[in-house]
């Protein structure tokens, strides 16, 4: 969720509204709640050293949200963000890890006691410390590997880091998506919220090769796209005046009224290429059912001709803050932030964080399933 720039369940089918009816067969759902309640909240006994500041830190006591989640195996993986007790109450003024959780059924999880991925003593620090790793995103290739979208916090910058990993514990940092893109034009921009977008193969989301580049939507405020020849580095499809081309901005009076930012992992189907995303609602002139500044979730979508295209958007979000934890909590207007999405049993598998403090699900049957 944004933060520098302005900077949960009862078993019931998430709203799915009217659109046109030419394109209803495209959008993935409509999503239930399987639990009511999160599947992963905060646990102030866990430890940990930390290696830059060598102190014990109680590193997931504040909040555990915004997941990212991927297959391991016949299990569901999910990479947390975890939020320590230090530096102050503010969103952003704790440090942020990453942990990992297990789950045979997708709902009842099992966690790793340290985090996985934290800020270090490695080329990333200067841009990891003190704020943190926040918000990933995570994809998995054809052959294994592990590739992880996150934003790089110091609490003076930010951007789109890129790792990899063979098992979801030991990690290569990469270094921001666009280092060097363009002979360095964008090395000083500000951005986040990244997803690479996928496809099914033999009953698993991998990363997906289209028109032999990989592809990546990206971006807050407005939806951004960018190519790659490897998924680390990545190139921002620009207009024709120079800049990132935009492909979404905000929409008066719906529930992205104040603006767009990426979700879990796109999904290329035969429809077009399917674009989560997450939609704040505007302090005033918003969609008057949900709450001033909540984030509800949005899909969009784009041509798989030319990524660019926006063909249609929902008018009204597949699902928004509607239970006590999805609308209270660090972030006191409510959110549902999808972030991670997986194919388990022949079902989705929705991950999302819930008022930047818990971890929520919600699934549904592809359509062929």
């Amino acid at each position: 969720m944004i933060r520098r720039t302005r900077h949960k369940l009862l078993l019931c089918a998430a709203v799915l509204l009217p659109i046109p009816a030419f394109s209803q067969s495209w959008i993935v759902g409509p999503f239930d709640r399987p639990t009511t309640t999160p599947v992963i909240t905060p646990d102030a006994n866990r430890t940990f050293r930390d290696p830059l500041s060598q102190q014990i830190v109680h590193w997931e006591a504040e909040h555990t949200f915004n997941p990212a989640a991927v297959l391991e195996g016949n299990k569901v993986a999910v990479l947390y963000r975890a939020e320590d007790d230090t530096g102050h109450e503010a969103i952003g003024g704790h440090t942020s890890r990453l942990g990992l959780a297990e789950s045979s059924d997708g709902i009842h999880f099992t966690r790793l006691p340290e985090p996985v991925f934290y800020p270090a003593k490695d080329s990333q620090q200067d841009r990891e410390w003190p704020g943190g790793v926040e918000d990933p995103r995570l994809v998995q290739t054809d052959d294994g590997l592990y590739v992880l979208t996150y934003t790089q916090w110091n609490r003076k910058a930010y951007t789109v880091g890129i790792a990899t990993s063979k098992d979801l514990r030991q990690w290569t940092k990469y270094g921001p998506a666009f280092a060097g893109a363009r002979s360095g034009k964008y090395n000083d921009l500000n951005y986040k919220s990244a997803g690479i977008l996928t496809e099914e193969k033999n009953g698993r989301l991998v990363a997906a090769r289209l028109h032999g580049v990989y592809w990546m939507y990206w971006g807050e405020v407005e939806v951004r796209l960018a190519t790659s020849p490897d998924l680390i580095h990545w190139t921002p499809v620009e207009d024709a005046t120079g800049n990132p081309k935009v492909l979404l901005r905000a929409r008066p009076g719906l529930f992205d009224s104040g603006f767009p930012e990426v979700g879990a992992p796109p999904l290329l189907l035969p429809q077009g290429i399917v674009v989560f995303y997450n939609g704040k609602n505007a302090a005033s002139g918003g969609d008057p059912t949900i709450g001033p500044g909540a984030y509800s979730a949005g899909q969009a979508l784009f041509s798989s001709d030319d990524p660019t295209r926006l063909i249609v958007r929902t008018d009204h979000p597949y699902l928004k803050p509607e239970l006590p934890f999805e609308k209270s909590g660090q972030y006191a207007a409510g959110t549902v932030f999808t972030e991670g999405l997986v194919l388990l049993n022949q079902r989705f598998f929705l991950y999302y964080g819930t008022a930047d403090s818990f971890v929520g699900v919600a699934s549904t049957v592809p359509q062929g399933h």
